[in-house]
C-alpha cells in the first residue's frame, strides 16, 4: 500500500528517514525519479542513507508499477522530487491520495507557501490539477511538525 507519497527536492534525507519511515512503519521506499534511476553515483549515495532492512527502490517515472505498490501489503512512502514528477507519475497510473509537500527549493518566479515550500504558477496549476483527480495535498516536513492543507 502507498502510505505516503511524498514531494522533496532532495529525495532521501533525514527528515524521511529518521522521521517518516519509522513514524509510518515504513518497509519499502520508492524514488520515482528519472535522474536518480540513471545516476550510479545518486543511487550509491542514497542507498547507503536507507536502512538495510527497508526495500529501496529507484526508477524512472513510467516505469513504475503504481498500481501494484498500492495494492500489495507493504507500507510504503514513494517520493517524487517535483510537481511535475508527480503530475507524470499520474498520468503513469499513479492513484492520487494523501500527497505531502515536504520541501521544494527556493527559486525565480517562486514564492514561499511555507518555510519549505516555494511554488511558482506552473506547481500551483498543476497542485489544482492534482487536487481536482483527488490529491488530498498538505504540507508537513516532519511527522512532528502541524500539517498545512492546501485547499
Amino acid at each position: 500500500m502507498i502510505t505516503l507519497t511524498r514531494i522533496d527536492n532532495r529525495l532521501i534525507h533525514g527528515q524521511v528517514i529518521e522521521g517518516w519511515v519509522p513514524y509510518l512503519k515504513i518497509s519499502r521506499v520508492v524514488v520515482a525519479d528519472d535522474e536518480a534511476a540513471d545516476n550510479t553515483l545518486l543511487r550509491a549515495a542514497m542507498r547507503m542513507a536507507v536502512p538495510g532492512e527497508i526495500d529501496l527502490r529507484m526508477e524512472k517515472v513510467a516505469l513504475v508499477d503504481y498500481a501494484a505498490l498500492a495494492s500489495d501489503a507493504a507500507r510504503t512512502l514513494l517520493l517524487f522530487r517535483d510537481v511535475t514528477t508527480a503530475m507524470r507519475a499520474r498520468t503513469s497510473g499513479w492513484p492520487t491520495g494523501p500527497l505531502n509537500l515536504g520541501n521544494l527549493h527556493a527559486g525565480l518566479g517562486r514564492v514561499p507557501v511555507t518555510r519549505s515550500v516555494f511554488l511558482d504558477d506552473a506547481d500551483r496549476a498543476a497542485l489544482k490539477n492534482l487536487a481536482a483527480q483527488g490529491a488530498q495535498i498538505q504540507s508537513q516536513a516532519t511527522p512532528g511538525e502541524a500539517a498545512v492543507t492546501f485547499a
